[in-house]
């Protein structure tokens, strides 16, 4: 064998040995390590409590509403790369709502049930513990569509309204997800799973977004393998992606009903509770942020809040990302999140 075929030889068991020892050392995939309480519960939701250090620069707190699909912890990933401990850093009183994993029991959990029931509730308890009339309402994706419709239902609760990456206006062409939801026999999917929606399924349809995202992903795997940090990143990404929780199959059914194929919400025309939601009457100061590159929730759809509501304090904030950027990206941590917490301050 020549000289040159055996230092190749030896290259490649090294690389392998360096993968199998990186492996080898890992004791736990750790995320969401934010220190947090529980300090209201109704079944299998919760609301969690971050822990500060310091004393708040902000007197009201914010409450973050997360989407259904996939888990919250995606903002609190790691340590250097936490939405969470970034807002905590810079001054602000966190709170986040955790909806649980949907099962059997839940597949009648409508919306009404979601924002009506368990936001208004966190949104009550926050105000007493706190001695506050009004609070802080930060919605992210679908999260931040329950946030619109509830700052509409009560906006005398609400100090300061933030959305992140989160879409009004579904009458898009330019996401597949849109299009894909506007031809969904939504019933069959829902009585077909057995009134509740395995996440697995809303999985594979957001990886045929864009297939080969993760063909590129595993491709890189060898060379994330030879690096402890990059492959903790991966594997922590990972977890987070196979942590899907299952819907609550009437409230996925009214959600792509409702709003991707008739348009409901922005046409003024959705009714929760028997109350009409009407967007006009946001009227507090609100933070609007879009992705410049999200496939998921393209900025088209989500630019239509700024000329929905009545608000004379409102701001449309570009991100250079995408829609996973948003929490994990460094430009997240450098400027997007200290942004927040700033807007969030100068109007406390």
């Amino acid at each position: 064998m020549s000289e040159q075929k055996t230092d190749h030889l030896l290259e490649r068991v090294n690389t392998a040995a360096d993968a199998i020892r990186n492996i080898a050392e890992i004791e736990e995939i750790d995320i969401a390590t934010a220190e947090r309480e529980t300090v209201w519960q109704d079944g299998k939701v919760q609301l969690y409590h971050f822990k500060r250090s310091t004393p708040a620069k902000a007197s009201t707190p914010v409450l973050v509403s997360y989407a259904l699909v996939n888990r919250w912890e995606m903002m609190d990933l790691q340590p250097n790369r936490s939405f969470i401990r970034k807002l905590l850093s810079e001054g602000i009183d966190v709170y986040l709502i955790d909806w649980g994993y949907a099962s059997r029991i839940d597949r009648y959990k409508t919306m009404e049930d979601y924002i009506l029931g368990n936001i208004h509730d966190c949104v009550n308890f926050i105000r007493r513990e706190h001695g506050v009339d009004q609070v802080n309402l930060l919605g992210v994706c679908q999260g931040g569509t329950f946030s619109l419709i509830y700052a509409a239902l009560y906006p005398q609760y609400v100090k300061n309204l933030v959305t992140l990456v989160t879409p009004v206006d579904f009458d898009c062409e330019e996401g597949l997800l849109f299009k894909w939801a506007k031809d969904m026999d939504v019933d069959a999917v829902v009585d077909g799973f057995g009134g509740v929606v395995p996440g697995d399924f809303l999985n594979t349809g957001f990886d045929l977004l864009k297939p080969m995202n993760k063909t590129r992903k595993y491709m890189a795997l060898p060379e994330t393998l030879q690096q402890k940090d990059l492959l903790m990143n991966f594997l922590r990404m990972e977890k987070w992606v196979a942590d899907s929780p299952d819907q609550a199959g009437e409230t996925y059914r009214q959600f792509i009903k409702d709003f991707y194929q008739k348009n409901l919400l922005i046409k003024g025309e959705f009714k929760l509770g028997g109350r009409k939601v009407d967007l006009s009457r946001i009227d507090m100061p609100t933070l609007t942020i879009f992705a410049k590159d999200d496939h998921i929730v393209p900025p088209s759809t989500t630019k239509p809040i700024n000329d929905l509501i009545s608000s004379k304090d409102k701001e449309l904030m570009e991100f250079p990302g995408g829609h996973i950027g948003v929490f994990v990206g460094s430009r997240s941590q450098k400027l997007l999140t200290p942004a927040i917490a700033q807007w969030l301050i100068d109007r406390d």
